[in-house]
């Protein structure tokens, strides 16, 4: 009888049973390349149009392991606005904080990195935008809900970051930072638009300068 040690059982172990982060990394993979073909079909036969035979059957798998990811076809717009709404959370962290801030220096390149980060989110990506801005609101009011409930939250959020500018002194003290911060919303979602309409990099970053400008010189203290 051949005796192995407990090195020898530990070694084998590895050899012929797949790692947990393997088979992680693998359902990740299927994961994206779920949304990625319902992205796909989406565009090809419109969100209502497809069904989940369609997505299945662009990628071999069967009913069950799509089921396995996502509950309907509806839960991955689901999925992706809360992956969306984590990395825009992630950029606004720390230094990027509406209170990071003391100075209109550090405000500018506060600018600056913010709107580095959200163009390579929303832009990069141009599938993510086309699918919130154009269709989402049209399929159930309770997505539609949620995408305003976005804006809402988008709108505080920078106007935050303007009352922490004039708090501070940095910023105009006659500042209307709740109608500002909506008017700030509404170049970012144009921006977009602009950005989906003409993908040229050069015309993206020209934009994105003059709004960044816009948030700095249209607000700071004279």
């Amino acid at each position: 009888m051949t005796h192995h040690s407990v090195c020898d059982d530990c070694i084998i172990a590895r050899v012929t049973k797949p790692s947990t982060r393997a088979v992680e990394r693998r359902k990740a993979e299927l994961r994206q390349s779920i949304i990625d073909t319902a992205f796909a079909c989406f565009a090809e036969k419109g969100y209502h149009a497809t069904g989940i035979a369609d997505i299945a059957g662009q990628l071999g798998i069967g009913h069950g392991t799509f089921y396995r990811y996502f509950a309907n076809k509806r839960d991955i717009i689901d999925h992706v606005i809360d992956d969306l709404s984590g990395r825009i959370a992630e950029t606004l962290g720390t230094e990027n904080a509406p209170d990071a801030a003391t100075s209109l220096d550090e405000y500018r390149a506060q600018l600056d990195r913010i709107g580095t980060s959200l163009t390579r989110i929303l832009i990069d990506d141009r599938r993510i935008a086309q699918l919130l801005l154009f269709h989402a609101t049209g399929i159930d009011d309770e997505l539609t809900a949620r995408l305003y409930g976005l804006l809402d939250t988008a709108d505080a959020l920078t106007a935050g970051y303007l009352e922490h500018g004039v708090e501070l002194g940095y910023l105009r003290a006659d500042l209307d930072t709740v109608h500002t911060a909506k008017a700030v919303t509404g170049m970012l979602l144009a921006g977009i638009v602009h950005g989906l309409r003409d993908p040229d990099e050069a015309a993206i970053d020209a934009l994105t300068e003059a709004i960044r400008r816009l948030l700095v010189d249209g607000v700071r203290k004279d």
